[in-house]
């Protein structure tokens, strides 16, 4: 039982991480509250209806996506932290495809892999010969996944968009849900790619993944998204 309690937390603090791009920290802060007048509020609304518009604009021309990616995690004190006590940087590859197809795997130091059909997700630890399977919409819903490779018309109802800078194509997004995982999540796009993601998350974690390589709207096959438990693996639902 303490076993899979350790392998259920584990698993939980993996999808926080990955679920769910580095800015100026000017991209990840909160807004001040102040009093404002009600034209600074209309303006502030209809501000956040052009950054929903535009926002949903760019995911929506990116059908699927492939690239390699870095991600580096820093605790609430600056420091490294991560899956491996020792290094908090990660790199590997991805793939989406609309709608809710999402594959992420780690490769290096360790290997780690989250794929999902939309339907399961699970989450295998190659090291730990360990695999957890749930329901995705246990998780998807309200993570970055939904983001990247659910539906765009969802969006605006799970998260507050802002586009800081009107000029410039990144966007910060504040989950409407008060139970979910992270506090915020930054995406910036060049040349109408996702380029780069920052994400905060509940437990003052800062989350940054970079995106190379991207090629959008390729054909990949229904099998990236399927996954079969290999023989010998502990399997743990949730």
């Amino acid at each position: 039982m303490q076993h899979q309690d350790t392998a259920n937390n584990k698993t939980k603090l993996m999808l926080k991480k990955v679920m769910g791009t580095a800015l100026s920290g000017a991209l990840i802060l909160s807004m001040p509250v102040m009093a404002i007048s009600q034209a600074a509020q209309a303006a502030t609304a209809a501000d956040s209806l052009t950054a929903a518009k535009r926002l949903n604009s760019l995911l929506g021309n990116t059908k699927s996506m492939t690239a390699n990616f870095i991600q580096t995690t820093k605790g609430p004190n600056g420091g490294k932290s991560g899956l491996s006590a020792k290094n908090g940087t990660f790199s590997g590859t991805m793939s989406l495809q609309r709608p809710n197809n999402f594959r992420w795997n780690i490769t290096s130091p360790s290997e780690q892999l989250i794929v999902t059909d939309g339907n399961m997700l699970w989450v295998y630890d190659k090291d730990l010969q360990q695999v957890t399977r749930q329901n995705a919409d246990q998780q998807v819903g309200n993570t970055p996944a939904l983001l990247l490779s659910g539906d765009t018309s969802k969006i605006a109802n799970n998260f507050k968009i802002t586009q800081p800078n009107a000029t410039k194509n990144y966007y910060v997004l504040y989950p409407k849900n008060k139970g979910s995982n992270f506090n915020s999540l930054a995406v910036s796009f060049n040349g109408g790619k996702p380029v780069m993601m920052v994400l905060n998350d509940s437990l003052g974690q800062v989350t940054s993944i970079k995106f190379n390589n991207v090629k959008l709207n390729s054909s990949i096959p229904s099998s990236q998204f399927k996954f079969t438990p290999p023989k010998g693996v502990d399997i743990i639902n949730q």
